[in-house]
């Protein structure tokens, strides 16, 4: 083979690892972005108002959008609506799962969008009771790596529709001629659940396995967790099991 015939394949060879660095360095950036954001959806759960805040860029440009008419701009505006409310209540849950993710990486790798859904109930205190919804909305996501991590540079929320948990898209006259599901022929289980019932409103958080994918930090569900009752012994075994 010719000395030119050599160099030629060295060329294509070195633009095939190239192509092929590029697009693991996207699928990475992918990945992490996803954990973020549904790191996001599990601090929202029980406003865990430092590691929600932690999740946004430190840039002038970040900005948070959750309705229409209410943005907050800047990493400031971002701590003020966050940090508004510190001390939920037991019985508060946002609980908005972060779903369907279609993500874009810029070219440059430094920049990325994302679309996702968030649905979920959410449960306010409010006076001698509880105010209960659920909601369905679409994310339009601005992120931006900062220091090697990915952060949120902008997020933008729409709701599709908020509904009581005792109304549902089914015709009134369709569900109820429905018959009531059974549980009652379920196979014994190999370990049954103990004396802690960590249910909504118990104000038990379900331990994180990972650290704040920004700061690093473990995050603070162990201190809250220390005073559900019962607490101690549940989270054995994968925090379900003792």
């Amino acid at each position: 083979m010719k000395v030119e015939e050599l160099q030629n394949q060295v060329k294509t060879l070195q633009k095939q690892v190239k192509t092929l660095t590029n697009r693991f360095r996207t699928l990475q950036d992918i990945e992490e972005i996803k954990t973020l954001q549904r790191s996001y959806g599990y601090y929202l759960e029980h406003w865990m108002f430092q590691e929600i805040i932690d999740c946004f860029a430190d840039s002038p440009d970040a900005a948070f959008d959750s309705f229409p008419g209410s943005t907050y701009l800047g990493k400031e505006g971002v701590i003020r609506y966050f940090g508004h409310f510190k001390e939920p209540h037991p019985e508060f849950l946002h609980q908005l799962m972060q779903v369907q993710p279609v993500i874009d990486v810029a070219p440059d790798g430094k920049t990325a969008k994302g679309r996702w859904y968030g649905y979920g109930p959410l449960a306010i205190p409010s006076g001698k009771g509880v105010r209960e919804s659920i909601h369905s909305g679409t994310y339009e996501n601005e992120y931006v790596k900062e220091g090697g991590k990915w952060k949120i540079l902008k997020l933008r929320w729409k709701i599709n529709y908020t509904t009581a948990p005792g109304e549902g898209f089914v015709k009134p006259e369709r569900a109820a001629v429905a018959e009531p599901i059974s549980f009652s022929n379920m196979p014994k289980p190999d370990t049954p659940r103990k004396d802690l019932d960590a249910r909504y409103p118990s104000g038990y958080i379900f331990p994180f396995h990972y650290k704040h994918p920004v700061t690093g930090k473990e995050t603070n569900e162990g201190t809250r967790n220390a005073s559900v009752k019962g607490v101690k012994g549940y989270e054995k075994g994968y925090g379900m099991y003792p």
